[in-house]
């Protein structure tokens, strides 16, 4: 009975992921992606225990895209999202929670840029430049972000989720 609910839910899952790897490999504005909505939430709909996988999706992507030095600042930016899901109650403290993590994402991985990077001076300066000149692509993260945050509420809010076995809505 509990391998027969693991198995459903565990391909449900696997088409989530998949959904990340589609839009990380195929062409689109830069930074327009569902990878911050769906590290929220995956953990809201599946368990903390999913948070892992997803950074194992954002691992094998990465792979075949190349890996890169921002890595630790990238993946863990999207745990804390996954994290923060767990104070996912309705609707409004979902879309919330999308828009934060998509400042916090910003702010976690431009950080990890000035620090480890070459292209910004170690000083309160650089880092003041470093967040300025993330800006254009942070409008592209926040747009995808909610923008995929409102279509997975739209999938709560049609009682779609039925497809997925024992999914209490919350």
């Amino acid at each position: 009975m509990f391998g027969n609910y693991l198995l459903k839910n565990f391909r449900v899952f696997l088409i989530c992921v998949g959904i990340v790897l589609l839009f990380r490999i195929i062409p689109h504005p830069p930074n327009f992606t569902p990878v911050i909505a769906l590290s929220l939430y995956l953990p809201f709909i599946f368990g903390l225990w999913s948070i892992p996988f997803c950074i194992l999706g954002f691992a094998i992507t990465d792979y075949y895209i190349g890996f890169h030095s921002l890595l630790f600042w990238t993946w863990g930016a999207l745990a804390f999202t996954g994290y923060t899901s767990k104070f996912c109650n309705k609707i409004y403290s979902r879309i919330i929670l999308s828009f934060i993590g998509a400042i916090t994402f910003f702010v976690i991985t431009n950080f990890g840029v000035w620090i480890t990077g070459t292209l910004y001076e170690i000083s309160v300066q650089g880092l003041l430049n470093c967040y300025i000149m993330a800006i254009p692509f942070f409008t592209n993260t926040l747009l995808g972000t909610m923008f995929f945050a409102v279509i997975f509420e739209l999938f709560i809010l049609s009682k779609l989720y039925f497809l997925i076995p024992n999914f209490k809505k919350k």
